[in-house]
């Protein structure tokens, strides 16, 4: 099975798992003040959703999908937009890996490693955009 096809699969049980979003924002908004500080007055209902596709397109974008989501995404991430600084994408990652581990009954050290692969190859692409 390729990495992607092992993400998505991963992914699909944190989902069914209940609160893996509520684990990811709790370890995500824990690991620094300004990530914190991205999060005031923020409607978490609707975030959630927001990162249920955002989670999606970066998997897809791994399995061939074009980057024309992504790069919008990161349009609206960069110094223009909601100005999110490169670095706190390395929290992000490491934060929704944390979220992964409690909520995948079957997580591994390779489906951590396949998770990081195929996300790194979309948030190259966000990133790119800042």
């Amino acid at each position: 099975m390729n990495s992607a096809d092992l993400v998505m699969q991963s992914y699909g049980r944190c989902c069914a798992s209940h609160g893996f979003l509520d684990s990811f924002y709790l370890y995500f908004l824990a690991s620094s003040p300004a990530v914190r500080a991205k999060f005031i007055d923020t409607d978490m209902p609707t975030q959630k959703q927001l990162l249920r596709h955002g989670i999606l397109n970066l998997v897809m974008h791994a399995r061939g999908m074009p980057d024309s989501k992504l790069r919008a995404l990161g349009c609206s991430h960069a110094r223009g937009g909601l100005d999110i600084q490169p670095e706190l994408y390395q929290l992000w990652l490491d934060s929704l890996l944390q979220a992964v581990a409690d909520h995948d009954q079957l997580c591994d050290n390779h489906t951590r490693q396949a998770w990081r692969e195929v996300l790194n190859q979309g948030i190259s692409v966000i990133k790119a955009q800042y």
